[in-house]
């Protein structure tokens, strides 16, 4: 079992609040609450990476890549370096694609 399967194996077993994680993008986050298969998405790395994450998600906005070579560092590196993305970004992005 492995993939999609194994989280509605447990939401089977399990009646409780679920919260899913690991290689979950908002797509497939939202596909699955939707399904009924889990009631919370944890977006780890993708929050590291990108503190705006929420607002992301929301315009569609292209997300920061995670550095996991800074993970558990000792210093900020990697945690609170990370740039937020502006609205005007986007419209650029937009406007280079078509």
């Amino acid at each position: 079992m492995s993939g999609d399967a194994i989280v509605h194996h447990f939401r089977h077993l399990y009646p409780g609040t679920l919260i899913l994680n690991v290689g979950i993008n908002a797509v497939h986050g939202a596909r699955l609450i939707s399904e009924g298969a889990g009631d919370l998405i944890a977006f780890g790395r993708d929050y590291i990476a990108n503190p705006d994450l929420a607002e992301r998600i929301r315009l569609d906005a292209p997300l920061s890549e995670p550095r996991p070579e800074y993970f558990y560092g000792n210093s900020a590196t990697g945690y609170t370096d990370y740039p937020t993305f502006s609205t005007s970004q986007i419209i650029q992005e937009r406007s280079n694609a078509q």
